[in-house]
């Protein structure tokens, strides 16, 4: 059964404004495209004149330069933020103060409160605050994800991820906000937000982490590499490795599961490629399992335009939210954990309050 929205969206398309025009942008310009039967987007919003002037030549939208100005005039259902992370919180409870339900992109904050802040805001308001995991939607994944919730592997004894990207310095340079502990967050934060999230989303609520970070190359002023050790509450144990200094690109995104009865390795660029599956209990389903592997230059994969089958869903009161705010704080508390850990050199027990 599914929670009924309030005030659901139903006999016309849901009106759209993205905020923020910039790079991962593009990833929602397209889903937008592909969703045209039910999303409209009617403006769009960048502080930078040229980036402005372009998302406006791509999609014919209305284009505001001030985020007030959009709010207080746009006749909008949602805002999607595609800001800095470090704004998103005072973004998302301006928009929840103006009626508008919030669709952010990863990480939904940079810091612990400001994440609880959102959460509140929205709630108070009556709002959806829809966290962007896009991730979650690929086919390998979903594979890897029905495999955990049946059990298949037995009791879990062994996770690994490796995240080995590159981003050059040239990146960093690109704009101010980058690399910076306020808007930007690090290699975990940023790159490999998403990974993060698998964490607790396939194996399960975490115990305690243990961290290592550095900033071995680049002249920023968070983390370019990092190492985490984690123990789940059921035992299970498991690293994560994350580096933005692989020579000379990207070479892999990947997570291994190692079990009573099972062994699965999902890897490729960006967690594309099934490349190792082995069950005891072998079933039909098995023996096309490389079909769900697909080709991709791009990190951030395909997930984003099956990601909004589900806001509309929810917006039109026929779906719950499959990760609204309270689920991207999850991923968000193993972020802040790991950084307080690298920072103290301790390890740090979750969860971070009661």
């Amino acid at each position: 059964m599914y929670r009924e929205q309030a005030n659901p969206i139903t006999g016309r398309r849901i009106r759209v404004a993205i905020v923020g025009c910039g790079r991962i942008a593009n990833k929602h310009f397209e889903a937008l495209e592909k969703h045209q039967d039910n999303l409209e987007l009617v403006a769009v919003c960048d502080s930078h004149p040229e980036t402005l002037k372009a998302a406006e030549a791509r999609t014919g939208a209305q284009g505001y330069a001030s985020y007030p100005a959009l709010l207080q005039s746009a006749d909008i259902d949602a805002v999607i933020l595609c800001t800095p992370s470090g704004m998103h919180s005072p973004q998302t409870i301006a928009a929840a103060r103006a009626g508008k339900h919030v669709i952010t992109e990863k990480p939904m904050a940079t810091r612990w409160a400001d994440g609880q802040r959102m959460v509140r805001a929205c709630d108070d308001a009556g709002v959806g605050l829809f966290v962007v995991k896009q991730n979650r939607r690929n086919a390998t994944l979903q594979l890897l994800k029905q495999a955990v919730e049946q059990r298949r592997f037995g009791r879990i004894y062994m996770v690994n991820l490796n995240v080995f990207w590159t981003r050059p310095q040239e990146y960093y340079d690109s704009a101010r906000w980058r690399g910076t502990w306020e808007f930007d967050g690090g290699a975990f934060m940023n790159q490999a937000s998403h990974y993060v999230d698998l964490l607790d989303w396939l194996i399960g609520p975490i115990e305690s982490v243990q961290a290592y970070t550095g900033t071995l190359a680049r002249d920023i002023e968070v983390e370019d590499s990092g190492v985490l050790n984690v123990r789940w509450r059921n035992g299970a144990l498991g690293s994560m490795a994350v580096t933005m200094l692989t020579y000379p690109k990207n070479l892999e995104g990947s997570i291994t599961i190692l079990g009573e009865k099972g062994t699965v390795r999902v890897g490729g660029v960006a967690v594309n490629e099934i490349q190792n599956w082995q069950f005891e209990d072998h079933r039909p389903e098995d023996d096309n399992i490389h079909e769900a592997s697909y080709e991709t230059t791009s990190v951030y994969g395909f997930g984003h335009p099956a990601y909004y089958e589900n806001v509309i869903a929810t917006l039109r009161g026929e779906a719950e939210p499959d990760t609204d705010g309270r689920e991207g704080l999850k991923s968000l508390e193993v972020l802040i954990a790991t950084y307080l850990s690298a920072r103290d050199g301790r390890q740090i027990a979750l969860p971070l309050e009661y």
